[in-house]
Protein backbone atom coordinates (compact mmCIF):
# COMPACT_ATOMS: atom_id res chain seq x y z
CA UNK A 1 0.00 0.00 0.00
CA UNK A 2 1.50 3.45 -0.67
CA UNK A 3 2.03 5.59 1.54
CA UNK A 4 -0.42 8.11 2.45
CA UNK A 5 0.10 12.02 2.43
CA UNK A 6 0.36 13.89 5.16
CA UNK A 7 -1.86 17.33 4.60
CA UNK A 8 -3.27 17.69 7.89
CA UNK A 9 -7.37 16.71 8.95
CA UNK A 10 -9.57 19.16 6.92
CA UNK A 11 -10.82 22.33 9.56
CA UNK A 12 -14.40 21.81 11.53
CA UNK A 13 -17.45 22.76 8.96
CA UNK A 14 -19.32 24.55 8.94
CA UNK A 15 -18.96 27.34 11.33
CA UNK A 16 -21.52 26.50 14.63
CA UNK A 17 -23.20 29.71 14.32
CA UNK A 18 -26.56 31.00 14.29
CA UNK A 19 -26.66 30.57 10.33
CA UNK A 20 -26.38 26.61 10.98
CA UNK A 21 -27.31 25.50 14.28
CA UNK A 22 -30.93 23.88 14.13
CA UNK A 23 -32.39 23.79 17.73
CA UNK A 24 -35.00 21.61 19.37
CA UNK A 25 -38.04 23.62 20.80
CA UNK A 26 -36.69 22.82 24.47
CA UNK A 27 -32.60 23.76 23.15
CA UNK A 28 -33.97 27.30 22.37
CA UNK A 29 -35.98 28.18 25.46
CA UNK A 30 -33.09 26.91 27.30
CA UNK A 31 -30.68 29.50 25.39
CA UNK A 32 -33.23 32.30 25.99
CA UNK A 33 -33.29 31.30 29.69
CA UNK A 34 -29.76 31.81 29.98
CA UNK A 35 -29.73 35.17 28.38
CA UNK A 36 -32.98 36.18 30.80
CA UNK A 37 -30.49 35.04 33.85
CA UNK A 38 -27.72 36.83 32.95
CA UNK A 39 -29.88 39.74 33.03
CA UNK A 40 -31.64 40.82 29.91
CA UNK A 41 -34.82 41.72 29.60
CA UNK A 42 -37.58 39.77 28.00
CA UNK A 43 -38.99 43.21 26.95
CA UNK A 44 -35.62 43.83 24.88
CA UNK A 45 -35.43 40.55 23.18
CA UNK A 46 -39.28 40.90 22.25
CA UNK A 47 -38.59 44.35 21.23
CA UNK A 48 -35.68 42.91 18.88
CA UNK A 49 -37.61 40.43 17.51
CA UNK A 50 -40.41 42.44 16.32
CA UNK A 51 -38.22 45.52 15.21
CA UNK A 52 -36.69 42.19 12.68
CA UNK A 53 -40.07 41.15 11.56
CA UNK A 54 -41.73 44.55 11.13
CA UNK A 55 -38.95 45.56 8.93
CA UNK A 56 -39.01 42.00 6.95
CA UNK A 57 -42.31 42.53 6.35
CA UNK A 58 -42.51 46.44 5.60
CA UNK A 59 -40.07 44.53 3.00
CA UNK A 60 -42.97 42.62 1.79
CA UNK A 61 -45.28 45.61 0.75
CA UNK A 62 -42.94 46.96 -1.86
CA UNK A 63 -43.08 43.26 -4.05
CA UNK A 64 -46.73 44.24 -4.54
CA UNK A 65 -45.48 46.61 -6.56
CA UNK A 66 -43.96 43.42 -9.15
CA UNK A 67 -46.36 41.79 -11.14
CA UNK A 68 -44.70 38.64 -10.35
CA UNK A 69 -44.86 39.11 -6.55
CA UNK A 70 -46.85 36.08 -4.63
CA UNK A 71 -46.59 37.90 -1.51
CA UNK A 72 -46.55 41.07 -0.40
CA UNK A 73 -48.71 43.80 1.65
CA UNK A 74 -50.96 45.67 -0.47
CA UNK A 75 -54.50 47.85 0.41
CA UNK A 76 -55.91 45.90 2.62
CA UNK A 77 -53.05 45.54 5.12
CA UNK A 78 -52.57 42.71 7.51
CA UNK A 79 -54.75 41.02 10.13
CA UNK A 80 -52.48 39.86 13.22
CA UNK A 81 -53.33 36.37 15.01
CA UNK A 82 -52.24 37.31 18.36
CA UNK A 83 -51.36 34.32 20.95
CA UNK A 84 -51.43 34.66 24.85
CA UNK A 85 -47.92 33.73 24.97
CA UNK A 86 -44.58 35.53 24.04
CA UNK A 87 -44.95 34.70 20.30
CA UNK A 88 -48.38 36.69 20.67
CA UNK A 89 -46.03 39.76 21.71
CA UNK A 90 -44.09 39.64 19.13
CA UNK A 91 -46.87 40.12 16.51
CA UNK A 92 -47.91 42.80 18.32
CA UNK A 93 -44.83 44.69 18.21
CA UNK A 94 -45.32 44.05 14.38
CA UNK A 95 -48.58 45.13 14.33
CA UNK A 96 -47.64 48.31 16.40
CA UNK A 97 -44.51 48.91 13.83
CA UNK A 98 -46.66 48.40 10.34
CA UNK A 99 -49.49 50.57 12.08
CA UNK A 100 -47.17 53.73 12.64
CA UNK A 101 -45.94 52.99 9.04
CA UNK A 102 -49.29 53.44 7.42
CA UNK A 103 -50.28 50.19 7.02
CA UNK A 104 -53.99 49.07 7.75
CA UNK A 105 -53.74 46.35 10.91
CA UNK A 106 -56.55 44.54 12.30
CA UNK A 107 -55.77 42.17 15.38
CA UNK A 108 -57.53 38.91 16.17
CA UNK A 109 -57.18 37.08 18.96
CA UNK A 110 -59.32 34.35 20.41
CA UNK A 111 -57.66 34.36 23.87
CA UNK A 112 -58.78 35.97 26.83
CA UNK A 113 -56.05 36.05 29.03
CA UNK A 114 -52.51 36.88 27.94
CA UNK A 115 -48.98 37.06 29.43
CA UNK A 116 -48.30 39.97 31.33
CA UNK A 117 -46.11 41.27 28.74
CA UNK A 118 -47.79 40.79 25.66
CA UNK A 119 -51.24 42.18 27.63
CA UNK A 120 -48.96 45.44 27.92
CA UNK A 121 -48.25 45.42 24.40
CA UNK A 122 -52.23 44.16 23.47
CA UNK A 123 -53.49 47.42 25.69
CA UNK A 124 -51.05 49.90 24.11
CA UNK A 125 -51.87 48.37 20.63
CA UNK A 126 -55.82 49.51 21.39
CA UNK A 127 -54.58 53.36 22.60
CA UNK A 128 -52.89 53.60 18.99
CA UNK A 129 -56.44 52.80 17.93
CA UNK A 130 -55.57 49.49 15.98
CA UNK A 131 -58.78 47.92 15.61
CA UNK A 132 -59.41 44.61 16.90
CA UNK A 133 -62.03 42.00 15.37
CA UNK A 134 -64.88 40.35 17.36
CA UNK A 135 -65.02 37.46 15.29
CA UNK A 136 -62.51 35.51 13.52
CA UNK A 137 -61.88 36.98 9.95
CA UNK A 138 -63.15 35.76 6.96
CA UNK A 139 -60.91 32.92 5.26
CA UNK A 140 -61.33 34.68 2.22
CA UNK A 141 -60.16 38.31 3.97
CA UNK A 142 -57.92 39.39 1.26
CA UNK A 143 -55.15 41.09 3.60
CA UNK A 144 -52.20 39.17 4.50
CA UNK A 145 -52.74 37.00 7.95
CA UNK A 146 -49.65 36.96 10.19
CA UNK A 147 -49.51 34.01 11.96
CA UNK A 148 -48.55 35.11 15.94
CA UNK A 149 -50.63 32.48 17.78
CA UNK A 150 -48.06 30.08 19.32
CA UNK A 151 -44.70 29.76 17.89
CA UNK A 152 -42.27 28.22 19.24
CA UNK A 153 -42.16 24.79 21.36
CA UNK A 154 -45.88 24.21 20.88
CA UNK A 155 -46.69 20.79 22.55
CA UNK A 156 -50.71 20.22 21.49
CA UNK A 157 -52.75 20.81 18.57
CA UNK A 158 -54.73 24.63 18.60
CA UNK A 159 -58.08 23.22 19.16
CA UNK A 160 -60.64 22.11 16.68
CA UNK A 161 -61.82 25.94 15.94
CA UNK A 162 -58.13 27.22 15.37
CA UNK A 163 -57.72 24.38 13.10
CA UNK A 164 -60.63 24.69 11.34
CA UNK A 165 -59.70 28.32 10.20
CA UNK A 166 -56.53 28.03 9.17
CA UNK A 167 -57.68 24.81 6.89
CA UNK A 168 -60.40 27.36 5.56
CA UNK A 169 -57.50 29.57 5.21
CA UNK A 170 -55.45 27.58 3.32
CA UNK A 171 -58.74 26.02 0.96
CA UNK A 172 -58.83 29.93 -0.11
CA UNK A 173 -55.23 30.39 -0.67
CA UNK A 174 -54.87 33.04 1.00
CA UNK A 175 -51.59 34.38 2.15
CA UNK A 176 -50.31 33.66 5.46
CA UNK A 177 -47.17 34.55 7.03
CA UNK A 178 -46.31 32.29 10.28
CA UNK A 179 -43.74 34.41 13.06
CA UNK A 180 -40.84 31.47 13.83
CA UNK A 181 -43.22 28.78 14.10
CA UNK A 182 -46.42 27.78 11.78
CA UNK A 183 -49.45 27.32 14.68
CA UNK A 184 -50.06 23.98 14.79
CA UNK A 185 -46.65 22.67 13.99
CA UNK A 186 -44.22 21.06 16.37
CA UNK A 187 -41.00 22.69 16.60
CA UNK A 188 -39.04 19.79 17.08
CA UNK A 189 -40.97 16.75 14.06
CA UNK A 190 -42.02 19.19 11.57
CA UNK A 191 -45.18 17.62 11.84
CA UNK A 192 -49.02 18.79 12.60
CA UNK A 193 -49.69 18.33 16.44
CA UNK A 194 -53.32 17.66 15.35
CA UNK A 195 -55.29 17.45 12.16
CA UNK A 196 -53.83 20.41 10.32
CA UNK A 197 -51.14 23.23 10.67
CA UNK A 198 -51.17 26.57 9.20
CA UNK A 199 -49.91 26.88 5.78
CA UNK A 200 -47.74 29.39 5.41
CA UNK A 201 -46.47 31.14 2.35
CA UNK A 202 -43.20 32.15 4.35
CA UNK A 203 -42.18 31.47 7.73
CA UNK A 204 -40.02 34.02 9.37
CA UNK A 205 -37.86 31.73 12.46
CA UNK A 206 -36.07 33.83 14.99
CA UNK A 207 -32.95 33.81 15.94
CA UNK A 208 -31.74 30.08 15.33
CA UNK A 209 -33.00 27.63 12.57
CA UNK A 210 -35.63 25.51 14.73
CA UNK A 211 -35.28 21.74 13.81
CA UNK A 212 -38.31 20.94 12.95
CA UNK A 213 -39.06 23.60 10.12
CA UNK A 214 -36.32 21.96 7.47
CA UNK A 215 -37.44 18.57 8.41
CA UNK A 216 -39.13 16.91 4.92
CA UNK A 217 -42.71 16.80 6.75
CA UNK A 218 -42.92 20.33 7.23
CA UNK A 219 -42.10 21.10 3.23
CA UNK A 220 -45.84 21.35 2.65
CA UNK A 221 -46.36 23.98 5.56
CA UNK A 222 -43.75 26.28 5.97
CA UNK A 223 -43.65 27.40 2.62
CA UNK A 224 -40.40 29.64 2.07
CA UNK A 225 -38.67 29.46 5.28
CA UNK A 226 -35.91 32.87 6.26
CA UNK A 227 -33.80 33.08 9.13
CA UNK A 228 -33.84 36.58 10.94
CA UNK A 229 -31.10 37.02 13.20
CA UNK A 230 -31.61 38.05 16.87
CA UNK A 231 -27.46 38.44 17.47
CA UNK A 232 -27.91 36.22 20.10
CA UNK A 233 -23.81 35.82 21.91
CA UNK A 234 -22.86 32.23 20.96
CA UNK A 235 -19.59 32.44 21.85
CA UNK A 236 -21.24 32.86 25.66
CA UNK A 237 -24.14 30.08 25.36
CA UNK A 238 -21.11 27.81 23.32
CA UNK A 239 -21.72 24.73 25.97
CA UNK A 240 -25.53 24.82 25.39
CA UNK A 241 -24.72 24.56 21.91
CA UNK A 242 -22.80 21.70 22.02
CA UNK A 243 -24.03 18.52 20.36
CA UNK A 244 -26.91 20.95 18.43
CA UNK A 245 -27.01 19.52 14.93
CA UNK A 246 -25.91 21.51 11.73
CA UNK A 247 -28.17 22.74 8.73
CA UNK A 248 -26.12 22.60 5.00
CA UNK A 249 -27.07 24.92 2.00
CA UNK A 250 -29.49 27.62 3.43
CA UNK A 251 -26.63 29.77 3.67
CA UNK A 252 -24.96 32.12 1.45
CA UNK A 253 -21.98 33.98 3.17
CA UNK A 254 -19.29 36.92 1.95
CA UNK A 255 -20.64 35.23 -1.80
CA UNK A 256 -20.21 31.33 -1.49
CA UNK A 257 -22.73 29.29 -0.17
CA UNK A 258 -22.04 26.48 2.04
CA UNK A 259 -20.40 24.25 -0.33
CA UNK A 260 -18.07 26.41 -1.60
CA UNK A 261 -16.85 26.84 1.55
CA UNK A 262 -16.43 23.32 2.32
CA UNK A 263 -13.16 21.68 2.46
CA UNK A 264 -11.86 19.36 0.45
CA UNK A 265 -9.07 16.92 0.82
CA UNK A 266 -6.23 17.61 -1.48
CA UNK A 267 -3.20 15.63 -2.45
CA UNK A 268 0.23 17.70 -3.05
CA UNK A 269 0.65 19.52 -6.00
CA UNK A 270 3.39 16.66 -7.24
CA UNK A 271 1.08 13.68 -6.32
CA UNK A 272 0.84 11.35 -8.85
CA UNK A 273 -2.36 9.57 -9.06
CA UNK A 274 -2.35 7.00 -7.35
CA UNK A 275 -2.25 9.32 -4.26
CA UNK A 276 -5.56 10.86 -5.23
CA UNK A 277 -7.41 8.28 -4.61
CA UNK A 278 -7.78 4.87 -5.28
CA UNK A 279 -11.61 3.69 -5.32
CA UNK A 280 -13.35 0.48 -6.61
CA UNK A 281 -16.91 0.25 -7.89
CA UNK A 282 -18.76 -2.55 -7.58
CA UNK A 283 -21.93 -2.25 -8.93
CA UNK A 284 -24.65 -3.55 -11.99
CA UNK A 285 -26.24 -6.37 -12.65
CA UNK A 286 -27.99 -7.85 -15.62
CA UNK A 287 -31.01 -5.98 -15.07
CA UNK A 288 -29.47 -2.54 -13.83
CA UNK A 289 -26.41 -2.41 -16.10
CA UNK A 290 -27.52 2.05 -15.94
CA UNK A 291 -26.70 1.79 -12.01
CA UNK A 292 -22.49 0.77 -12.98
CA UNK A 293 -22.55 3.34 -15.46
CA UNK A 294 -23.84 5.94 -12.98
CA UNK A 295 -21.83 5.39 -10.09
CA UNK A 296 -18.90 5.69 -12.27
CA UNK A 297 -20.08 8.64 -13.61
CA UNK A 298 -20.49 10.34 -9.87
CA UNK A 299 -16.78 8.72 -8.92
CA UNK A 300 -15.61 10.09 -11.89
CA UNK A 301 -17.02 13.55 -11.00
CA UNK A 302 -15.29 13.23 -7.75
CA UNK A 303 -11.85 13.75 -9.12
CA UNK A 304 -10.33 10.55 -8.13
CA UNK A 305 -7.20 9.27 -9.75
CA UNK A 306 -7.59 6.08 -9.92
CA UNK A 307 -10.45 4.29 -11.13
CA UNK A 308 -11.48 0.70 -10.67
CA UNK A 309 -15.02 -0.97 -11.46
CA UNK A 310 -16.19 -4.69 -11.51
CA UNK A 311 -19.36 -4.66 -13.17
CA UNK A 312 -21.97 -7.14 -15.15
CA UNK A 313 -20.20 -8.69 -18.15
CA UNK A 314 -22.99 -7.06 -20.00
CA UNK A 315 -21.69 -3.68 -19.52
CA UNK A 316 -17.71 -4.76 -19.14
CA UNK A 317 -17.96 -5.72 -22.89
CA UNK A 318 -18.45 -2.02 -23.45
CA UNK A 319 -16.99 -0.20 -20.60
CA UNK A 320 -14.00 1.08 -22.70
CA UNK A 321 -16.23 3.38 -25.12
CA UNK A 322 -18.40 5.00 -22.05
CA UNK A 323 -15.77 5.32 -19.05
CA UNK A 324 -12.17 5.00 -21.22
CA UNK A 325 -10.09 6.01 -17.96
CA UNK A 326 -11.63 2.97 -16.16
CA UNK A 327 -9.91 -0.34 -15.17
CA UNK A 328 -11.79 -3.02 -15.22
CA UNK A 329 -11.79 -5.99 -12.49
CA UNK A 330 -12.39 -9.59 -13.55
CA UNK A 331 -12.92 -10.82 -10.47
CA UNK A 332 -13.86 -9.74 -7.13
CA UNK A 333 -10.04 -8.95 -5.76
CA UNK A 334 -8.84 -10.50 -3.06
CA UNK A 335 -6.91 -9.30 -0.02
CA UNK A 336 -3.92 -8.20 -1.87
CA UNK A 337 -6.15 -6.35 -4.27
CA UNK A 338 -7.77 -4.44 -1.78
CA UNK A 339 -4.89 -3.08 -0.11
CA UNK A 340 -3.94 -1.46 -3.21
CA UNK A 341 -6.76 0.42 -2.97
CA UNK A 342 -8.33 3.67 -0.50
CA UNK A 343 -11.96 3.08 -0.82
CA UNK A 344 -14.31 0.66 -2.15
CA UNK A 345 -18.15 1.70 -3.16
CA UNK A 346 -20.32 -1.34 -3.24
CA UNK A 347 -24.05 -1.94 -3.80
CA UNK A 348 -25.81 0.60 -6.42
CA UNK A 349 -28.22 -1.76 -8.98
CA UNK A 350 -26.96 -5.34 -7.42
CA UNK A 351 -29.73 -6.78 -7.88
CA UNK A 352 -31.28 -8.34 -4.24
CA UNK A 353 -29.63 -11.04 -2.43
CA UNK A 354 -32.91 -13.16 -1.13
CA UNK A 355 -33.49 -14.36 -5.01
CA UNK A 356 -35.37 -11.45 -6.36
CA UNK A 357 -32.42 -10.59 -8.64
CA UNK A 358 -30.49 -11.83 -11.32
CA UNK A 359 -27.78 -14.36 -10.86
CA UNK A 360 -24.81 -12.45 -12.31
CA UNK A 361 -24.20 -11.11 -8.73
CA UNK A 362 -20.70 -9.75 -9.23
CA UNK A 363 -20.00 -9.76 -5.19
CA UNK A 364 -19.60 -13.70 -3.99
CA UNK A 365 -20.69 -13.43 -0.04
CA UNK A 366 -17.38 -14.82 0.74
CA UNK A 367 -15.81 -11.47 -0.17
CA UNK A 368 -17.81 -9.49 2.37
CA UNK A 369 -15.67 -10.91 4.90
CA UNK A 370 -12.57 -9.46 2.52
CA UNK A 371 -14.23 -6.06 2.85
CA UNK A 372 -14.77 -6.66 6.69
CA UNK A 373 -10.57 -6.71 7.09
CA UNK A 374 -10.01 -3.64 4.28
CA UNK A 375 -8.45 -1.14 6.51
CA UNK A 376 -9.94 1.89 4.03
CA UNK A 377 -13.11 3.47 3.61
CA UNK A 378 -16.00 1.35 2.36
CA UNK A 379 -19.33 2.81 1.41
CA UNK A 380 -22.69 0.78 1.27
CA UNK A 381 -25.21 1.89 -1.00
CA UNK A 382 -28.84 0.39 -2.49
CA UNK A 383 -28.86 -3.56 -3.07
CA UNK A 384 -25.05 -3.75 -1.12
CA UNK A 385 -27.08 -2.97 2.17
CA UNK A 386 -28.77 -6.41 2.07
CA UNK A 387 -25.49 -8.40 2.67
CA UNK A 388 -25.01 -6.44 5.94
CA UNK A 389 -25.76 -6.24 9.23
CA UNK A 390 -25.55 -4.18 12.13
CA UNK A 391 -23.18 -6.75 13.40
CA UNK A 392 -21.28 -6.65 10.36
CA UNK A 393 -20.73 -2.53 10.69
CA UNK A 394 -19.45 -3.59 14.06
CA UNK A 395 -17.12 -5.68 12.92
CA UNK A 396 -15.26 -3.62 10.33
CA UNK A 397 -11.17 -2.85 10.72
CA UNK A 398 -11.94 0.57 8.76
CA UNK A 399 -13.89 3.53 8.65
CA UNK A 400 -17.59 2.54 6.77
CA UNK A 401 -20.70 5.28 5.40
CA UNK A 402 -23.83 3.50 4.78
CA UNK A 403 -26.47 5.55 2.43
CA UNK A 404 -29.79 3.91 2.98
CA UNK A 405 -33.22 5.70 2.48
CA UNK A 406 -36.11 5.31 4.33
CA UNK A 407 -36.92 1.42 3.59
CA UNK A 408 -33.57 0.57 3.66
CA UNK A 409 -32.33 1.99 7.11
CA UNK A 410 -35.90 0.07 8.49
CA UNK A 411 -34.51 -3.13 7.14
CA UNK A 412 -31.24 -2.59 8.89
CA UNK A 413 -32.42 -1.01 12.29
CA UNK A 414 -36.14 -1.82 12.85
CA UNK A 415 -36.40 -0.63 15.57
CA UNK A 416 -35.70 2.37 14.55
CA UNK A 417 -37.91 2.98 11.58
CA UNK A 418 -40.63 4.83 13.82
CA UNK A 419 -38.05 7.14 14.64
CA UNK A 420 -36.57 7.32 11.12
CA UNK A 421 -39.83 9.09 10.04
CA UNK A 422 -40.69 11.42 12.80
CA UNK A 423 -36.87 12.56 14.14
CA UNK A 424 -34.39 11.15 11.23
CA UNK A 425 -31.81 13.03 12.82
CA UNK A 426 -31.86 11.21 16.13
CA UNK A 427 -32.86 8.03 14.11
CA UNK A 428 -29.19 8.55 12.08
CA UNK A 429 -27.18 8.85 15.29
CA UNK A 430 -28.58 6.25 17.50
CA UNK A 431 -27.39 3.61 14.36
CA UNK A 432 -24.29 5.53 13.79
CA UNK A 433 -23.60 5.01 17.18
CA UNK A 434 -24.29 1.47 17.42
CA UNK A 435 -22.23 0.33 14.42
CA UNK A 436 -19.53 2.86 14.23
CA UNK A 437 -20.36 3.82 10.75
CA UNK A 438 -21.46 7.16 9.22
CA UNK A 439 -25.24 7.22 8.03
CA UNK A 440 -26.32 9.14 5.72
CA UNK A 441 -30.65 8.68 5.73
CA UNK A 442 -31.33 9.90 2.38
CA UNK A 443 -34.56 12.34 1.84
CA UNK A 444 -35.20 15.34 0.17
CA UNK A 445 -33.36 16.90 3.08
CA UNK A 446 -31.50 14.19 4.03
CA UNK A 447 -29.26 13.88 7.16
CA UNK A 448 -26.06 12.57 7.87
CA UNK A 449 -24.58 11.16 11.17
CA UNK A 450 -21.16 9.47 12.60
CA UNK A 451 -20.43 7.74 15.53
CA UNK A 452 -19.05 10.57 17.46
CA UNK A 453 -21.99 12.44 17.87
CA UNK A 454 -21.58 14.90 14.92
CA UNK A 455 -24.91 15.41 12.88
CA UNK A 456 -25.58 17.39 9.87
CA UNK A 457 -28.85 17.86 8.10
CA UNK A 458 -29.60 19.34 3.89
CA UNK A 459 -31.44 22.75 4.22
CA UNK A 460 -31.99 22.52 0.62
CA UNK A 461 -35.07 20.20 -1.43
CA UNK A 462 -35.39 20.55 -5.27
CA UNK A 463 -37.88 17.54 -5.76
CA UNK A 464 -37.98 18.41 -9.58
CA UNK A 465 -34.60 16.69 -9.63
CA UNK A 466 -36.06 13.71 -7.50
CA UNK A 467 -35.47 10.25 -10.09
CA UNK A 468 -34.45 6.92 -10.46
CA UNK A 469 -30.37 6.50 -10.54
CA UNK A 470 -30.05 10.11 -8.68
CA UNK A 471 -28.78 7.86 -5.33
CA UNK A 472 -26.48 6.07 -7.69
CA UNK A 473 -24.33 8.77 -8.73
CA UNK A 474 -24.34 10.21 -4.99
CA UNK A 475 -22.40 7.06 -3.91
CA UNK A 476 -19.91 7.00 -6.48
CA UNK A 477 -19.10 10.88 -5.96
CA UNK A 478 -19.12 10.00 -2.39
CA UNK A 479 -16.99 7.30 -2.28
CA UNK A 480 -14.75 9.48 -4.72
CA UNK A 481 -14.36 12.18 -2.55
CA UNK A 482 -13.53 9.50 0.10
CA UNK A 483 -10.93 7.64 -1.49
CA UNK A 484 -9.32 11.40 -2.04
CA UNK A 485 -9.41 11.93 2.03
CA UNK A 486 -7.86 8.57 2.38
CA UNK A 487 -5.55 8.93 0.37
CA UNK A 488 -4.07 12.25 1.66
CA UNK A 489 -4.74 11.34 5.59
CA UNK A 490 -7.22 14.31 5.21
CA UNK A 491 -10.53 13.19 6.38
CA UNK A 492 -12.69 10.56 6.06
CA UNK A 493 -15.34 11.01 8.69
CA UNK A 494 -18.89 12.35 8.57
CA UNK A 495 -18.06 15.75 7.61
CA UNK A 496 -16.28 14.82 4.18
CA UNK A 497 -19.79 12.30 3.60
CA UNK A 498 -22.12 15.52 4.77
CA UNK A 499 -20.04 17.75 2.06
CA UNK A 500 -20.43 14.97 -0.98
CA UNK A 501 -24.09 14.92 0.22
CA UNK A 502 -23.83 18.74 -0.10
CA UNK A 503 -22.34 18.91 -3.16
CA UNK A 504 -25.17 16.44 -4.92
CA UNK A 505 -27.98 18.33 -4.08
CA UNK A 506 -26.75 21.47 -4.75
CA UNK A 507 -25.91 19.78 -7.85
CA UNK A 508 -29.65 19.00 -8.44
CA UNK A 509 -30.87 22.60 -8.02
CA UNK A 510 -28.31 23.80 -10.34
CA UNK A 511 -29.45 21.46 -12.88
CA UNK A 512 -33.29 22.51 -12.63
CA UNK A 513 -32.01 26.12 -12.49
CA UNK A 514 -30.20 26.21 -15.75
CA UNK A 515 -31.83 23.14 -17.83
CA UNK A 516 -35.34 22.78 -16.17
CA UNK A 517 -37.17 19.72 -14.93
CA UNK A 518 -36.63 17.56 -17.89
CA UNK A 519 -32.72 18.48 -17.89
CA UNK A 520 -31.95 17.42 -14.47
CA UNK A 521 -31.32 13.97 -14.97
CA UNK A 522 -28.61 11.61 -13.20
CA UNK A 523 -26.03 12.19 -16.12
CA UNK A 524 -26.48 15.98 -16.32
CA UNK A 525 -26.18 16.30 -12.77
CA UNK A 526 -22.90 14.17 -12.61
CA UNK A 527 -21.33 16.53 -14.91
CA UNK A 528 -22.92 19.61 -12.70
CA UNK A 529 -20.71 17.89 -9.35
CA UNK A 530 -17.54 18.01 -11.78
CA UNK A 531 -17.71 21.45 -10.82
CA UNK A 532 -18.57 20.93 -6.84
CA UNK A 533 -16.96 23.40 -5.18
CA UNK A 534 -15.61 25.76 -7.33
CA UNK A 535 -14.40 28.76 -6.93
CA UNK A 536 -13.28 28.92 -3.19
CA UNK A 537 -12.23 25.60 -2.90
CA UNK A 538 -10.45 24.95 0.35
CA UNK A 539 -7.54 22.31 1.61
CA UNK A 540 -7.03 20.98 4.92
CA UNK A 541 -5.44 22.63 7.67
CA UNK A 542 -2.22 22.40 7.99
CA UNK A 543 -1.24 19.43 10.66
Amino acid sequence: MLPRADSGALRPWPERDADHLLVSGAEMAALEAELFASGLPVEALMEKAGLALSRRLRALADLRSRPSAQLGIGADGVVVLVGPGHNGGDGLVVARELHLAGVPVRLWSPFERRKPLTDQHWQHAHWLGIPTLAEPPGAADPALWIDALFGNGQARPPGEAIEALLAERAGQRGGVVAIDVPTGLCSDSGAPLGTTAARADLTLCLGLWKRGLVQDRALAWVGALERLDLDLPLQRLAPLTAGIPLGLGGVWSGGLADAQQAPRPLAPEAAGKYERGRLLVVAGSGRYLGAAHLALAGATASGCGSLRALVPPGMADHLWQLHPHVVLEQSGPTGPGLERLDAVVVGPGLGHADGKGLADDPVPEAWWHLLQRFAGLVVVDADGLRHISPGWLRERHGPTWITPHGAEFARLFPDLAQQAQHQPLDAASEAAGRTGATVLLKGARSVIASADGRRWQLMLACGQAARAGLGDVLAGYAAGLGARGWATAACCDGQLLAVAALDHAEAGCDCVRRLGPGGASPQAIAQQLAQAGAPGQVAGSPG
